[in-house]
Parts: C-alpha cells; structure tokens; sequence
C-alpha cells in the first residue's frame, strides 16, 4: 500500500552499553578510533535538520531552518538563519521556544523577510484565538522585531509573495466545518447553555466517503484549504476561492495580477486524485478558470517570466495512482495541449523552476538511488545534470538565482546542510560537530539480481572498524512508501544500528521508485510477492560473497518497510529477528480502518468481489502459524494512516503461537512521531531486539 514514509530522525543510549558487553561492538573498533566514537541512539538529538531555503532578489543572501529537538521539553522546534551567497556570514534571525518559524520567503524588493510561526502574546486564553495559530509574520531587514502580519482563523499553511512586494497569496483552511448544521460550541459551552455540570464528549459524526486521515483524526463535514490575498497597506484578507473545494500551491504570476493553484473540483473530491491547474485574478470575486484537463492529478504550477506559460507536473493515469513517476509538463497560461519536455526520460521528476531569462527548465530528478537538480532548454533537448556531480547525494530543495544555485543536500555521512551548485561549497556547517565526533558507517551501493533477473539496487552500510573477509550480523532496513527508495543520503536508523556491529543493508525492492515505471507498477494489486524475492535475493548475494553471517539474519522497516518485513518472516524462516512498525497483514481488517479507502477499492477491488485477492495478499496474518522469527511490533496509539489494530492483530497470532513477541504502543502519537523521546525510545528498543537475538555467541 502507498504508506508514505519518511526518516525517523531523533532518539538515545543506555542499551549500547549492554550491546558491546554481548559483543555486537568490536572492542578493536573502539582501540582503532580512539578519537572518535560510535554513533549512539542519543546522539540523534543533536542532528540539525536545514530546510526551507529561500534567496534574496538579488540572490547575495539566502534564508534558512534549522530543526533542533529540545531534549528537557520533549519537543522540536526550529529557527531561521541567514548566510551570505560567499559563505563569510551566517546570522541568527529568530531565537524561539516551541514550534519555532518555517517557511522564510524574503520579499521580492529586498525589504522584509516573511515567515510562519504560531506564538501567542498571551492576549487570550481561547484555544481558537487566531493569535495563537499559525500565522504570518514579518521582519523588516532594516531592523526591529517581527510583528504578526496576518490573523486568519483558520491559521495559515503556506503564503507567496506577490512579484511587486505589496500582498501575499495565503493558504488558510476553514476554522468551521462547511456544511455541518449542528450547533458549533465546545463541549463544556454546551454544558453550561444546558445547565449541566458534566462535559461530556459530542459524539463523532462522520458523513464522508473518506472519513479518516493522520494527523486530523476523524474527518466529518469539510473544512477547505482556501486562498486568500492579503494587502500589507490595509491588512486585509481577500477570498479568492470560494466554493465546496480545497485549493493549495499558490503562484502569483510575474505582474502581480493572477495566480495559478492546485484544486480538485470534479465529483466528490474524496473518491479521486484528479487535481487540475487553474488560474485566477488576484482580486476577490474574480472567476477561476482551468487551465489543464489530464484525467490524473496536475499539480506543482509555476509561471515563466514573462507570463505566457506555466510549467508543472504530470502524475500518471487514475489506474496507477501513486505508483507511476511525475513527468515534467508545459502548458499555455491560456490553456491547450500540454509539451512534455521528458515524456522519453521514465524517472520521477519533482521542484519545477524556471531560470530567470525563461530559456531553461530546472527540476528535481530521481535516479537510482540518487535525487539530482537537472537542466534542459524549455523548448526541450538534452538534460544537464546541475548537482551533485562529484559524487552521489540526494537533494531535498534548491533554489534559483542571479548568482547560481544553492541547494539542500546530504550524503551517506553528512546530514542535510546548504550547498552552493556551481562548486558544491557548503554554506552551512550545523552538523559539523557531530560529523566531526562520530566513526561513521560507510555508506555504498550494492548490485543484486533477483529470482527472476531484474536488478535490484541497495544501500550498503558496514559498521565502523569493518573488516574485509569475515561475516557479520546483518540486518535488512526496509524503506516504506512503497514508491519511495534509499539513496546515497544520511540516514539516521540504519547509522544507529550499523554502529552496534551489523552490517546494514537497505533494499529498493520492485515497487520503489529510481527504476522507472514498470519498476513501480509491478506490486500494483500483488503486494507481498515480488518486492519480498528482491529482499531475499539481496540477504542471498550478501551471504554469497561473505558479508552477512547466515545465521544471524535480522529485518525491519516502518510502515510499508513493515509491511515488507510481516511478508518476509512470514515467507522464511531465516530471520533471527525482526521488528516490524505500524504494519498491517490482514488487509480485510484495513478496509474502512485506514485512510486508504481509494486505493483499496481502485487497486484490490471491493471485498466481497475480490475476496481472493484480498486473502492471498494477507498471507502473513492468515498464514502467521508459518512465522518462527522473535518480532518486536511498533506503532503509534492515534496513528490513521496503518492503525493500531494491524500491529495488535499480528501481535496477538504470534503471542498465541508462543512466537517470542511484544508489542510497544506510543500514546497519543500518529503514524509519525511527534516526540523525541518516543523516537529515542523506538531505537534504543529495536536495538535490545536485535541485540538479543542476534549478538555474538
């Protein structure tokens, strides 16, 4: 299933100690890198996380976020920076407790920096007190504090800068439920209105097809993403985009008079992706018009500079939703038959940009293993790879200026920091320390074939103090998504578990992406097949040339990587040890349960018409009296996106078959973790898992 997934990035020690007495840590490798030490589950909380970029007009300067965890309140939090296209000055701009500021967009005419923070002025107790939602502020480079510039109930999600610097396009959702005629009043209001000393909870009414999501919790009538235009003369807002739809990705043409969104306004929103461009004037009660009519979702919009034409992506056909790569499109702003500059190139294709003089079309690339900010001219031609070029990285965001490039990237042994394209210079150092303190894992590809000839592309991580001619522990961390991959980049889990000795190793299994479309779409309606003989013909050519030990053959994975690891144990039993993360088994238990009602229904069919499929892909839970592996299962309390009940049900078969096993459930967390100390804890918890099945004897 589409479970999409992300790195799990913050967690602690303590089990460490317990894991170099069992001998999982060499005492050679500790002797040989004296000045360096292994990385410990603790030592995730001090990784920056940079992001957000954006550049000056006159591109001398470039505005960032920096993600630091705060380890005594249990909480993240981030603040903006600045750094000198040179690299000679950084600057500190915010200093914030609490969720901290995101989104940093200088204005175009150089004078102010705008961003997104939620802080209170303490003016209000009311948890609905717009003041205290996220909302707009403003810093005048000319110096002074940030002011709150906007106050919209619904709190604010993104914002654009209007070319001539005088409004901003926001995107606010609805603080009510549109269409819902029950009377709109807190729990203790309707109380006290009543007479009544109790608060008692309203019941949950739902009405919708799709009625849940992670994150947001039971979804009844809408609340819609809506554009609005503010004007920093008069603070008003402006609604832009009325009407029964969600309306997001906002992008104001190069006169400052009309803007291009992402909307889905065909049928009932909830039963199909088909999101469409369409283009507006930046002036309340002005007709929407749109602009592509693709049956699949058209997203991304983005104008040339001189107006004429909006390049965006194309996703691919209903049928394979999710599965197929984004393709790169170009459209009349009037209208028309779209130009697909690289309908040749079958890669995921993500960031479109312009170059300023409109000549070239720049955006992300993903490749095996690798994500690439590309060139081609925007009549079409050959591409240009931009950066990296040196070596293999991932890149996460870029930015185009008069200066160059600036990119956010990172690389087997460096976490996320800024980088100028050109010549690869690093802007920012915040993970310098850590870097600089740590032995890490290195970081290579790994090549295999599968039963059946397709080529299979891993990452390969070996622990510090690796030695060439013996065989280690080795474990399989499987990504989610499924159309996600591992790449050259930093990763956080399989770093903290190369570190107790164990060679890891990461599969991009049939079903990710990098491989192109075919790749992709080979698992569609037959999860658990071939995905999992790509995993085992990665474990059969590591024992092969004598990297992993066959006897202490570990696996694990979040989400779909969880889903992966239920069909490999339950398809061998070689597995000494596995730890499986809000995954599900039973697939008839997911339909209605999960988020995922769409892709049950267009991809399996309804259950009682294809009940056979459904059986045949819950083969771990119908078939759990296969499983022998010892199997640590994980998953947040609230989590909608695979809840609850699938880690609960495979919990319990196993815990009836005496099958060592035990089930961990992080309070009030979703399908992501909020927490730090949760993370800390999932870590150090997979680590004692791993470590007392398959340390040394």
């Amino acid at each position: 299933m589409k479970f999409l997934t992300r790195d799990i990035s913050s967690p602690n020690c303590s089990l460490v100690f317990s894991l170099l007495l069992a001998g999982v840590v060499s005492s050679d490798v500790l002797a040989e890198n004296s000045e360096r030490r292994v990385f410990q589950p603790e030592d995730i909380h001090q990784i920056k996380s940079v992001g957000d970029i954006s550049l000056s007009s006159d591109g001398e300067w470039i505005v960032y976020s920096v993600g630091t965890t705060n380890v005594e309140k249990d909480q993240y939090s981030s603040d903006l920076f600045m750094v000198s296209w040179n690299g000679s000055t950084r600057i500190q701009i915010t200093h914030s407790e609490g969720n901290g500021e995101s989104n940093p967009r200088f204005s175009p005419d150089g004078k102010y920096l705008a961003f997104i923070a939620a802080r209170s002025d303490g003016s209000s107790e009311d948890s609905d007190d717009p003041k205290g939602k996220s909302q707009v502020w403003l810093l005048n480079r000319s110096g002074g504090e940030a002011r709150r510039l906007t106050e919209m109930p619904g709190g604010v999600s993104g914002f654009e800068w209007s070319p001539d610097s005088k409004r901003l396009v926001v995107v606010s959702r609805d603080a009510e439920d549109i269409g819902n005629d029950e009377k709109h009043s807190t729990d203790k209001e309707a109380a006290e209105e009543k007479g009544e000393s109790h608060d008692t909870p309203k019941p949950i009414v739902v009405d919708r097809y799709a009625f849940k999501r992670d994150g947001r919790d039971w979804l009844g009538h809408r609340r819609y993403q809506r554009l609005y235009v503010f004007d920093l003369a008069t603070r008003e807002a402006a609604l832009l985009t009325p009407g029964p739809y969600d309306s997001t990705q906002p992008a104001w043409g190069p006169d400052s008079d009309i803007i291009a969104f992402t909307s889905k306004r065909q049928g009932d929103p909830d039963r199909h992706d088909n999101t469409d461009i369409y283009v507006v004037a930046a002036e309340e009660g002005a007709d929407t018009r749109q602009v592509t009519i693709w049956e699949g979702p058209d997203r991304n919009p983005v104008f040339s500079p001189d107006g004429s034409k909006i390049a965006y992506l194309r996703d691919g056909p209903p049928k394979y939703a999710g599965y197929d790569p984004a393709q790169l499109a170009v459209i009349p702003v009037e209208g028309g038959k779209p130009f697909l500059p690289t309908s040749e190139l079958d890669r995921a294709m993500s960031s479109p940009q312009w170059s300023r003089d409109g000549e070239r079309l720049y955006f992300l690339l993903t490749d095996d293993r690798t994500r690439s900010i590309v060139s081609l001219p925007a009549a079409g031609g050959p591409l240009q790879v931009m950066y990296p070029t040196g070596h293999p990285g991932v890149v996460s965001s870029y930015r185009v200026s008069e200066n160059g490039i600036v990119a956010v990237a990172s690389f087997g042994q460096s976490p996320r920091e800024i980088y100028r394209a050109g010549d690869g210079v690093a802007l920012s150092d915040h993970n310098k320390e850590l870097r600089e303190s740590i032995e890490w894992a290195t970081v290579e590809g790994f090549d295999s074939v599968s039963s059946d000839g397709v080529a299979v592309g891993s990452i390969l991580l070996k622990p510090p103090g690796y030695r060439d001619g013996e065989s280690y522990p080795t474990i399989a961390y499987v990504h989610g998504g499924p159309v996600g991959q591992d790449g050259y980049e930093f990763d956080s889990i399989s770093q903290i578990l190369a570190a107790q000795g164990y060679i890891v190793v990461n599969p991009n299994y049939r079903g990710s992406n990098g491989r192109g479309r075919e790749f992709s779409r080979a698992i569609y309606a037959d999860w658990g097949n071939l995905e999992i003989k790509d995993i085992h013909a990665v474990i059969d050519n590591l024992v092969a040339v004598g990297v992993a030990d066959p006897e202490k053959l570990g696996i694990g994975g979040w989400s779909y990587g969880g889903i992966n690891t239920n069909y490999a144990i339950a398809t061998d039993t070689r597995f000494k040890a596995a730890t499986s993360g809000a995954a599900i088994s039973n697939m008839i238990a997911g339909y209605g349960t999960d988020q995922y009602i769409r892709q049950y229904e267009n991809e399996l069919g309804l259950p009682w018409d294809s009940l056979d499929t459904y059986l045949r892909i819950s083969y771990p839970f119908l078939h759990a009296d296969r499983i022998k592996t010892p199997t640590l299962f994980l998953c947040g309390e609230k989590d909608f996106n695979v809840p609850l009940i699938n880690s609960e049900q495979m919990y319990q078969a196993l815990r009836s078959l005496n099958v060592p096993t035990k089930l961990v459930i992080y309070p009030g967390e979703n399908h992501w973790f909020s927490k730090p100390s949760y993370i800390q804890d999932y870590l150090e918890r997979m680590i004692d898992w791993y470590g007392q099945y398959l340390a040394a004897d």
